[in-house]
């Protein structure tokens, strides 16, 4: 399965690269080499034959043909080679020597094409499970559900998966709209295990749970009874900081837990503030090494029409720059606060990339909640 994981990007990159000019160049290329081969050996007819540099014709063809045109390109050069010599009027035993070896080239080229095609059959069977499995874990948030429009920025840290340590998920419940963010300690295949322990505990307790604190209670639950149930699973030495946020229908106000995790960005009345959350309880995973285990604060904040609420995991707030700086968030959130709220998220997807020159290191998540 990590094998298999590593291969996605390799995919990816596969079905990118074929559409780039370069892919057609490096189809061109076989038949490039033969025909400059023949031209040179023509026009230089008392220099070094040219002909020794088809052999790379058939190599080159197994890299981007399949293996029926890889040995076409390879019976072109043998017939190119054969009918050069002839012209310089070689003798008989090294114009059979020169064919065996391009047959050899031939036969060893198609073979190898041969492989490479199966592997990328097997690659993409790989890849449609996986896609198929993480979009079944990890579904798009919708864009609207109850009195709220919903804007997510993802992006996982592994290259060619969808989902990763920074999981989300948003469900409209009777009378409102229940939201969870959280960020699993660490990456990788026991991140993702962890967070759709939770995001499954959350789709069944956001239905239920009569209030946020009873739903961070199963959260802690589904922790501990998977790590029971599961001995060899590395899901018992992994904590999840957890952001809930509750949107009345009939209310103007949201209601935010949080379980170790920072605090979001609101603007009301158009003013950008941190969210008060004086006393967030600890990770989930973690409650039971402090006091007040499952005693779970709740913040309710006004939460008006036009009022937008930015969600976020440390993807975001840590990320930095050359110098080691922290992204600068909440500045950043303070010039676009007259932007639509719906080019928010590519607009901080954007300046992060900026920001850090490279792209993203760490799994990233954000939802920006606005009002309506």
């Amino acid at each position: 399965m990590h094998e298999q994981m590593r291969d996605l990007s390799t995919v990816q990159d596969d079905l990118s690269w074929k559409a780039d000019a370069g892919y057609i160049v490096g189809r061109l290329l076989p038949f490039l080499v033969i025909a400059l081969s023949v031209v040179a050996d023509v026009l230089t007819p008392d220099r070094e034959p040219f002909d020794r540099v088809l052999f790379a014709a058939p190599a080159l063809a197994a890299v981007t043909w399949g293996s029926r045109v890889t040995a076409g390109v390879g019976l072109l050069s043998m017939v190119a080679s054969a009918g050069l010599a002839g012209l310089r009027s070689e003798d008989v035993p090294g114009v059979l020597i020169n064919e065996t070896v391009l047959l050899a080239v031939t036969v060893a080229a198609a073979w190898s094409s041969r492989l490479r095609q199966n592997r990328e059959v097997e690659l993409r069977q790989v890849y449609s499970v996986a896609e198929a499995a993480q979009t079944a874990l990890q579904r798009p948030m919708p864009s609207h559900l109850g009195s709220v429009d919903l804007h997510l920025l993802y992006e996982a840290s592994v290259a060619g998966a969808h989902v990763g340590g920074d999981f989300y998920k948003a469900l409209e419940v009777r009378g409102a709209v229940r939201i969870m963010l959280g960020d699993v300690q660490g990456k990788g295949l026991g991140a993702l295990e962890t967070a759709s322990i939770l995001l499954g505990s959350f789709r069944e307790s956001a239905y239920t749970a009569p209030d946020l604190p009873a739903v961070a209670e199963r959260l802690e639950f589904s922790m501990a009874r998977y790590a029971e149930r599961t001995q060899d699973s590395d899901v018992a030495g992994r904590f999840a900081t957890v952001l809930l946020a509750e949107i009345p229908d009939d209310e103007p106000v949201v209601r935010l837990v949080s379980c170790g995790h920072p605090a979001p960005l609101i603007q009301h009345q158009g003013v950008l503030t941190t969210a008060d959350l004086p006393s967030p309880s600890l990770p989930v995973n973690l409650s039971g090494l402090g006091p007040g285990n499952g005693d779970y604060d709740v913040q309710e904040l006004p939460f008006e029409e036009g009022d937008r609420l930015l969600m976020f995991t440390d993807g975001v707030s840590e990320t930095r720059d050359h110098t080691g700086a922290f992204y600068p968030l909440e500045e950043r959130m303070r010039a676009w606060i007259r932007e639509p709220a719906d080019r928010m998220t590519t607009l901080l997807r954007e300046d992060l990339v900026r920001y850090s020159g490279h792209g993203f290191d760490d799994d990233t998540a954000a939802v920006l909640v606005v009002r309506r």
